[in-house]
């Protein structure tokens, strides 16, 4: 299969991400890199906004995450606990300033939405998937208590979809003085 040069459009489907600061990332890397299983983990830390953008969306989306970016103050995050998704654990994070942020970029790109992405997420870092129900239970009886940490979302991320990994098309520090 040809590979498709640089200058033309991805066929791969976009996803965009709220950046972590380093210390945040760090932890929940340091915690993906333990719990998920090795031969699953083909991504770092990440907190996912958007799962699917069409590739024609390419340039809109380059313009509008520099224009968000630029026009907003990090969002106020923190990690106030675990998260049970069935078969794996993932830190839950609150950010209703971050979710605002999502919100405006979801009204840009209204009509072109996927069905999974028209709903607003649970904010998380996935740390462990794709295990027995009673591995996730365990991880999570391990984790509990942990306090809560605090911290600013940095900015925006792009990234193409590759069935092995996401390949970085970009990110936009926030520096704006407007929260959503």
């Amino acid at each position: 299969m040809a590979s498709v040069p640089p200058s033309m459009p991805s066929p791969a489907p976009f996803i965009v991400t709220a950046e972590l600061p380093p210390d945040i990332f760090a932890w929940g890397d340091s915690l993906r890199r333990a719990h998920f299983p090795a031969e699953r983990n083909v991504l770092s830390a990440h907190v996912t906004l958007f799962h699917s953008f069409a590739p024609s969306l390419h340039a809109e989306l380059l313009r509008t995450l520099g224009d968000f970016a630029g026009q907003f103050a990090p969002p106020d995050g923190v990690v106030e606990g675990l998260m049970n998704l069935g078969k794996g654990t993932a830190l839950a994070i609150r950010s209703p300033q971050m979710l605002a942020v999502r919100q405006r970029i979801a009204e840009r790109f209204h009509g072109s939405l996927t069905p999974q992405d028209r709903h607003t997420p649970r904010l998380h870092i996935t740390i462990q998937n794709k295990v027995s129900a009673e591995a996730a239970r365990e991880l999570q009886r391990e984790l509990a208590g942990f306090s809560p940490r605090a911290f600013r979302f940095t900015g925006l991320g792009l990234h193409i979809y590759r069935v092995t990994h996401w390949e970085g098309q970009g990110t936009w520090s926030f520096r704006g003085k407007d929260h959503a």
